[in-house]
């Protein structure tokens, strides 16, 4: 049966409300649900955060006994798997719905089909794929984590106008004005995790935690730091949330809060950066935010690892400070990398720039 244009709106009203997850929902998917019966909606929920009611519990608690006959429509497959939560298949079945509309199919192997089958068992009619681009762009890190067996892994860049990250006496506070800075909290706070590399650590001292009002989860924060030179006294550390060291010696010390994760080294004998990327799928790692110097934010594009660039650019020239990338072993033309720009805007002062390799 095609989707119509009722279909739709409805639809673009639970991502709508999908949305509102999109900072705490992590390691879970951002979820949205809406209940219509008689062309009206009588129901709607979102999923707020990981072991709280999903989306069409929370529909289904507003719809009350009207939910019967009713349509749902849920930007994510309802789940059929006992989690922190009961299946939500059949809460739905319990309810007495007739129809439901799930925008794609859920990429968790233990669902992953198997939601809509038992709802199609159960006598409920059942259709997918309405707005399904939409819904995959919402939770690009969660479909990445199950289809590609990785994070989605966005770069973020503070740069000026000659491409430099900070000015030949390597000072860059500040290139970019504060609405720049305030934007890319919100980055951060979508991210399940927060990436650098021991030389940003040792030059600056960096915090990297989370400063948003109103959100208290801090995402897990990584130091890819090859040799072990971390000092035990570092700022993040005491700061609220976890920290992970990727390093390929053995820890020269512990402390509360911090887990070392000893990986193979590469040819350079730096921390073998695919390992490190897909390992973080052990740790539920859906969306992976980095900020780094030229030299770990190159390598991760030298190797394929990087899906985004969030670039923020100011209108000033710095002179010959450090390049925004370093790329070992691109030394011709014929090598350069194609990317789309998925959106140009003006942030304060600054225009943040986002864009993603073009897949050829």
């Amino acid at each position: 049966m095609p989707f119509t244009p009722t279909d739709h709106t409805h639809m673009a009203q639970a991502l709508r409300l999908a949305e509102k997850g999109l900072f705490t929902t992590d390691p879970n998917p951002r979820v949205g649900c809406v209940l219509v019966k008689n062309g009206q909606v009588i129901g709607r929920g979102w999923h707020h955060a990981a072991g709280q009611p999903h989306a069409e519990v929370l529909a289904l608690q507003e719809a009350g006994a009207t939910a019967r006959g009713a349509t749902a429509y849920v930007t994510l497959e309802p789940c059929s798997h006992q989690g922190r939560t009961p299946p939500c298949t059949g809460a739905l079945i319990e309810a007495g719905v007739g129809e439901v509309v799930a925008a794609m199919v859920d990429p968790f192997p233990d669902n992953a089909g198997h939601g809509l089958e038992l709802l199609a068992r159960a006598g409920i009619q059942v259709r997918s794929g309405l707005m399904e681009a939409q819904a995959r762009e919402l939770n690009r890190g969660f479909v990445s984590r199950f289809e590609r067996g990785r994070p989605w892994v966005r770069v973020k860049l503070a740069i000026s106008l000659d491409g430099r990250i900070a000015g030949p006496d390597r000072k860059s506070q500040w290139i970019t004005g504060s609405p720049a800075r305030e934007d890319t909290q919100r980055w951060r706070a979508r991210a399940s995790a927060l990436l650098t590399g021991i030389d940003t650590v040792l030059a600056d001292d960096p915090s990297l935690n989370l400063r948003l009002s109103g959100i208290d989860r801090q995402p897990l924060r990584i130091i890819a730091d090859s040799r072990g030179r971390t000092p035990r006294d570092a700022k993040l550390f005491s700061l609220p949330g976890k920290v992970l060291i990727a390093t390929t010696v053995e820890p020269a010390w512990q402390r509360d809060g911090v887990y070392w994760s000893r990986l193979a080294a590469d040819a350079q004998g730096r921390v073998c950066l695919k390992s490190l990327i897909h390992g973080l799928v052990d740790h539920q790692v859906n969306e992976l935010h980095v900020e780094a110097g030229g030299v770990l934010a190159g390598a991760l594009v030298a190797a394929g690892l990087v899906d985004e660039l969030l670039i923020y650019q100011a209108p000033m020239i710095v002179g010959n400070g450090p390049a925004m990338l370093e790329l070992p072993g691109m030394e011709k033309f014929a090598q350069r990398l194609h990317f789309n720009e998925i959106e140009s805007r003006r942030i304060g002062s600054d225009r943040r720039v986002i864009l993603r390799l073009k897949n050829e």
